[in-house]
């Protein structure tokens, strides 16, 4: 009896990344590269910009990075501006994500220009 439990368990356990839900960006969610910086300055496509002083970085898993923690160049990331112009909102995103087709800022600004 208890091995069949055990087995029920294993099975239930290596189904559990199927119920994986994607994480719902907004709608006004941009695309880009960032290049981390010294906080609160960051580069997304080569454009210096800044973080806001309540912002907050998701990495893949949606837990909360610390600015000072990021390493690398060109990270695909989905990203909100504030009514300031700050960045307060930044997701690092994984293959699979970053495989869905999202408007840069580049592109926002020409179709908010028509």
């Amino acid at each position: 009896m208890p091995s069949r439990w055990i087995a029920l368990f294993f099975a239930a356990l290596t189904a559990l990344p199927a119920l994986a839900i994607d994480r719902p960006f907004p709608p006004q969610a941009l695309r880009g590269k960032m290049t981390p910086g010294y906080a609160p300055d960051i580069t997304i496509d080569g454009k210096a910009r800044q973080l806001s002083p309540a912002s907050r970085i998701f990495n893949q898993d949606n837990m909360i990075e610390m600015p000072a923690a990021l390493r690398g160049k060109d990270i695909v990331v989905n990203y909100t501006v504030d009514a300031m112009g700050y960045v307060d909102r930044i997701w690092i995103l994984d293959s699979d994500e970053a495989a869905v087709k999202r408007p840069t800022a580049a592109e926002a600004a020409a179709a908010t220009a028509k």
